[in-house]
């Protein structure tokens, strides 16, 4: 028969499961927001490396893709940074909940308090997420289009002479 800390400890164990899938969630969040931020960073850099190709209207649009693209970026990195926040306090949580089980400390006050700032911080994650999903959709109708080079554009001009 199982002594009393134990059986505390398999308690807290099934207590814990709910956490457990909290930080399984947030993970699969972080994995979503840094793939977005790659796609924004690449597009950001095809745009960078274009730019001097650009002339007047086309010129104007990637610079106003590009501050658009920018504020994404940012966006998505508060966002992933409230993402991890979220998971080191459902960590500090389960950790806690564990220490208090083993030690025979009353630490449900501390628990339940970590718990609240896990989702305030998932909250203001997923709130930024979806920030920068309009964002996203909102520039997908202004993107800039591939533009031929200024050599081509010159020759083709100089045959049509």
């Amino acid at each position: 028969m199982p002594d009393s800390q134990t059986l505390e400890i398999y308690k807290v164990i099934q207590v814990i499961l709910a956490p457990v899938f909290l930080l399984t969630a947030v993970s699969g969040i972080i994995n979503v927001l840094i793939g977005r931020l790659a796609r924004a960073v690449d597009r950001r850099r095809i745009l960078e490396e274009s730019l001097p190709e650009y002339i007047d209207a086309r010129r104007d649009d990637a610079l106003r893709e590009l501050r658009l693209l920018n504020n994404r970026i940012q966006l998505v990195l508060w966002s992933a940074a409230l993402a991890v926040l979220a998971g080191l306090l459902v960590c500090l949580l389960i950790g806690t909940a564990f220490a208090g089980a083993y030690v025979s400390l009353d630490l449900s006050r501390t628990v339940a308090i970590l718990f609240i700032a896990a989702v305030l911080a998932l909250t203001g994650c997923l709130l930024l997420f979806l920030r920068e999903i309009s964002i996203a959709a909102f520039s997908a109708r202004q993107t800039v289009a591939p533009q031929t080079p200024r050599f081509s554009r010159k020759k083709a001009t100089a045959d049509a002479k």
